[in-house]
């Protein structure tokens, strides 16, 4: 019978996980390897090792009517989007509230999570924690992997030849914390995502030029939508889903195209995306459009390659005398504390688990990964909801199809998403897994 559960990063996963398993009256043990909650949205100063890091200037794509825990809705006098600063206000008197401190152990790493000899039988895991030197083993009936997705960067360099030969400066979007650096240097971001947009966006009024290269395009939208309502208010909406899931794929896709050109033709701004059906996940940023029409943003195609001084782009272009390359190239997936690297396994850049949440083997349902999941809304009310499912499974309140039956949905479900996102090489580059990983 679970009755203890080991949960890995106090981040908004980890403290969903938390309040959940209090609810079902189990007993959770968080492991964090730094001195405070939040995760993703605990800013710092410096980018630190094995944990997320956000820049300063940080703000929230989702807005608070739809992106609170289930139990705990935002103060009404907080704003719509908010700076992470805010969000980790409302994360601190979420677990205030909760009295979810008193079961994190702070400043401890799980360095090792590996099944028990008597597992068929028992579901129970050995996990090592480590805090102060000091090393640690104890036994759990459940574990939830909260540690997220954006720790380990994808940084590509293999996949743009000339760059070690690079004199300027070239480091991960990771590392980016704020603009003075950067005042009157020329500036090259590699990635059109969130990432990319906002820092290209930023650096615009400090740098000398900004140069944003892309290799695929990306829809570009406002956080403000119809009449003035936050987008996802619109568009996250039971009628969205099935409209989506019965029309025609022809009158689906022409309706999308139409919609995310609404507040601007991005064929006219040089961010088209090469498959304009494609439901790549969009970019949110209310200044690209102002920027690129001002010329303190340019965009440009992929990077073929660099010289000492200059990058060459695909279509023949060349800027000389830049000064400073930043790689906003999304991250990849690593559990560097799992013993066995066959239960999260990652293939075409996901990994693979059932409903997002479940690894399909093993031969007791008793792991869980909360938060990986990129889903179409907001992740805070996500993973709540990952958390009570799974907590159901591992309660046996739940029973899981055979491991076939398992496999095939993941399939199904992988199928769809490629199909929809259109997962895309960097042009001209070999044929690598490290140049396949999701740009933020």
């Amino acid at each position: 019978m679970v009755q203890r559960v080991a949960i890995i990063g106090a981040g908004v996963s980890g403290l969903a996980s938390i309040k959940c398993c209090l609810d079902e009256r189990l007993e959770p043990t968080c492991f964090e390897r730094s001195d405070d909650i939040g995760g993703l949205w605990k800013f710092t100063e410096c980018a630190e090792e094995g944990r997320a890091s956000i820049y300063r200037s940080v703000f929230t794509n989702s807005c608070k009517e739809m992106m609170c825990f289930p139990d705990f809705p935002f103060p009404d006098d907080f704003p719509n989007y908010m700076h992470n600063s805010k969000l980790q206000e409302y994360i601190r008197m979420y677990a205030k509230h909760f009295a979810l401190l008193r079961y994190i152990k702070f400043k401890t790493m799980v360095s090792s999570i590996k099944k028990r000899p008597d597992f068929p039988v028992t579901g129970q895991w050995d996990v090592i924690t480590k805090r102060n030197g000091k090393e640690e083993s104890a036994v759990f009936d459940a574990v939830m992997v909260c540690s997220g997705h954006h720790v380990h960067p994808n940084f590509p360099v293999d996949c743009f030849p000339g760059l070690k030969k690079f004199k300027g400066s070239y480091f991960h979007s990771r590392e980016y914390k704020e603009p003075e650096k950067f005042k009157g240097k020329r500036v090259l971001v590699i990635g059109l995502g969130n990432s990319g947009s906002d820092i290209a966006v930023e650096l615009s009024h400090t740098a000398s030029q900004v140069y944003l290269s892309s290799r695929s395009g990306s829809w570009v939208m406002s956080r403000v939508w119809d009449k003035g309502y936050p987008w996802d208010m619109l568009t996250v909406t039971r009628f969205e889903t099935f409209l989506r899931n019965t029309l025609p794929t022809s009158v689906s896709d022409w309706l999308y195209v139409r919609r995310m050109n609404t507040w601007f033709k991005h064929e006219n701004y040089g961010l088209m995306p090469l498959n304009r059906t494609s439901r790549k996940e969009p970019v949110f940023n209310d200044d690209l459009p102002s920027c690129i029409t001002r010329g303190t943003v340019v965009v440009k195609p992929n990077v073929k390659e660099f010289t000492e001084t200059s990058a060459i782009f695909q279509d023949g272009t060349v800027q000389e005398n830049v000064d400073f390359v930043i790689f906003a190239t999304g991250y990849s997936y690593s559990y560097p504390f799992m013993e066995d690297n066959a239960i999260l396994k990652c293939r075409d850049n996901e990994v693979t688990l059932y409903k997002g949440i479940l690894p399909p083997r093993l031969e007791k349902p008793t792991m869980a990964v909360i938060g990986l999941v990129q889903s179409l809304g907001a992740i805070i009310p996500t993973s709540d909801l990952q958390a009570r499912w799974a907590i159901r499974v591992f309660k046996g309140l739940y029973k899981l199809p055979p491991v076939n039956d398992m496999m095939e949905d993941i399939d199904e479900k992988m199928g769809k998403k490629l199909k929809w996102y259109v997962q895309l090489q960097f042009s001209g580059s070999p044929s690598s897994s490290v140049c396949m990983k999701k740009a933020t």
